[in-house]
């Protein structure tokens, strides 16, 4: 798959243990593949972030997992259950990714396309206040 790399995201990424580093390129794969309009940035310093038309997802590694935040305001459905964590929150959900365990590919891919849908469509803000 060919896309446009940001220097910077792959800094990030390269100074990460080898596993940590899998984990991140196949994860910026399939964004890339949800989307080719999907472009990458570097915000909040250092914080790879993918988007288009709005925040789709960002990665960052702790110490013994890596997380993918999703922006999708909680609206996106998890028919699979691969969140594991922010199910509360309002703005952003988690999927975190420790060694040795497998990426549900089809799930995230779903939920990118969904995310990318709902910035399309004014982003998941207005598609809250929409539906109340």
């Amino acid at each position: 798959m060919t896309y446009t790399k940001d220097p910077r995201v792959d800094a990030y990424i390269d100074g990460l243990p080898g596993w940590q580093q899998n984990i991140c390129r196949e994860v910026r794969d399939l964004v890339h593949a949800a989307d080719p309009e999907v472009a990458e940035t570097i915000k909040r310093t250092r914080q790879p972030y993918f988007v288009l038309q709005g925040n789709i997802c960002a990665l960052l590694a702790a110490k013994d997992h890596v997380n993918v935040f999703l922006y999708d305001g909680a609206i996106v459905p998890d028919p699979e259950g691969i969140i594991t964590a922010g199910h509360e929150n309002k703005t952003a959900r988690t999927v975190a990714f420790r060694q040795g365990e497998a990426i549900n590919a089809p799930a995230l891919t779903a939920m990118f396309r969904q995310i990318i849908a709902n910035n399309r469509a004014g982003g998941w803000r207005k598609l809250k206040r929409d539906a109340s």
